[in-house]
């Protein structure tokens, strides 16, 4: 299968430029990267791209074999990079995205010159010491909720993970990109995502690393970020004056011009 196809690959900015290959999160596609895009493509080459099942992306090629673990969607990331000879990339991941790109990341280091994790969270679930923000009970909730009503709990829970209540229009737009998900491929994702534990892999990460959280984030609080950065090791840690989950429409200049420093100066 084509991989521009199967993925809905675009690219922008200038040919020569240092790649910045950008991942979205659940329940979203490339579009939520649009506020940030024209920071990054004045100075960037920037590869966009939708996750199967998500956005334009061709929904024939998701199976639940595959994307039952957030394996078979790094096993994607290498893939467009591969077919689009990327080398020396930044790879930005949003939200579950970042622990996908810590997993691309680790199977082939060589090929990324950096990686930026915004608001990261390598396990949602509190265990012992650990605390993710949601017990299990939480989780096995929410994940109830999506399954049994997959548009009640988009309009619910969208507003929640985008936070800035008094901006309404941006937890429409994320209730809105839910919905437009197929409920039975967003329930998997949702599994995959939500009952993740990936922190021993951050400890694998060789490349170099800016975590990127904001002040308030109900999914992914402070305590998330600061154990992220602290277990990859080197990292830089950039705490955006910003609320939500989804600071690249609730604060694009910050979240773009933190990423463009981070590509301009990493090597």
């Amino acid at each position: 299968m084509d991989v521009r196809s199967r993925n809905n690959v675009t690219v922008v900015g200038p040919p020569h430029g240092r790649t910045v290959l950008l991942a979205h999160g659940f329940g979203c596609d490339q579009n939520m990267w649009r506020l940030v895009v024209p920071r990054l493509a004045r100075d960037f080459r920037v590869v966009l791209f939708d996750h199967v099942g998500a956005g334009g992306s061709d929904v024939s090629a998701w199976s639940e074999e595959r994307y039952s673990s957030l394996a078979g969607y790094a096993e994607d990331v290498l893939e467009v990079c591969a077919e689009l000879d990327l080398r020396d990339v930044v790879l930005v991941g949003h939200s579950v995205s970042a622990m996908i790109s810590v997993l691309a990341a680790n199977r082939e280091p060589d090929r990324f010159g950096g990686l930026v994790l915004l608001t990261p969270s390598p396990r949602y679930v509190d265990d012992g010491d650990y605390r993710g923000g949601f017990s299990r009970a939480d989780i096995d909730e929410l994940l109830e909720s999506l399954e049994s009503n997959y548009l009640g709990w988009s309009a619910a829970m969208a507003p929640v993970i985008m936070g800035n209540p008094e901006r309404p229009e941006l937890g429409e737009e994320l209730t809105n990109s839910f919905c437009r998900s197929d409920p039975a491929i967003a329930r998997v994702f949702a599994r995959a995502t939500f009952l993740s534990d990936n922190r021993a892999d951050l400890s694998a990460v060789t490349v170099p690393t800016l975590v990127i959280e904001c002040r308030e984030d109900a999914i992914a609080p402070p305590e998330v970020g600061a154990y992220v950065h602290s277990s990859v090791r080197g990292s830089r840690l950039v705490t955006l004056e910003a609320t939500g989950h989804c600071p690249q429409l609730s604060a694009p200049e910050a979240t773009s011009e933190a990423i463009a420093e981070f590509a301009a100066t990493t090597r």
